[in-house]
């Protein structure tokens, strides 16, 4: 089991940028796939991007171009740089690690809020 702490959230304009973080404890994220995800009020809680242990990522289309997810094993944080927010990016934002028995660990989520 991992522990999960997400952080750098806020409240950003349209257009503007805002980094994401999202702190491991208990255990090494180097042998785990680590993902973002977002729900908006009233929406299904959605796929963001993912990083595997081999550090390829995958994103989100709606995303692609502007959100850039990353890992430093070291400080064992997965990152989410998101650039030219816009409004419909609003929502809860969660950390999710993939344990290798297959088992998702979630965080309790940072808020991020864009206005227009």
């Amino acid at each position: 089991q991992v522990r999960l702490v997400e952080s750098g959230g806020g409240l950003v304009q349209a257009g503007g940028s805002l980094r994401l973080s999202c702190a491991a404890s208990g255990s090494t994220l180097s042998d785990k796939s680590m993902g973002w995800y977002r729900q908006a009020p009233g929406n299904l809680r959605e796929f963001v991007a993912t990083i595997n242990v081999a550090g390829s990522t995958t994103d989100a289309e709606f995303v692609r171009g502007r959100f850039t997810i990353s890992s430093d094993n070291a400080k064992n944080t997965v990152t989410l740089q998101m650039n030219m927010v816009k409004p419909e990016d609003t929502a809860v934002y969660y950390c999710k690690a993939k344990l290798p028995s297959g088992v998702d660990d979630w965080g309790h989520g940072t808020q991020v809020t864009v206005s227009s």
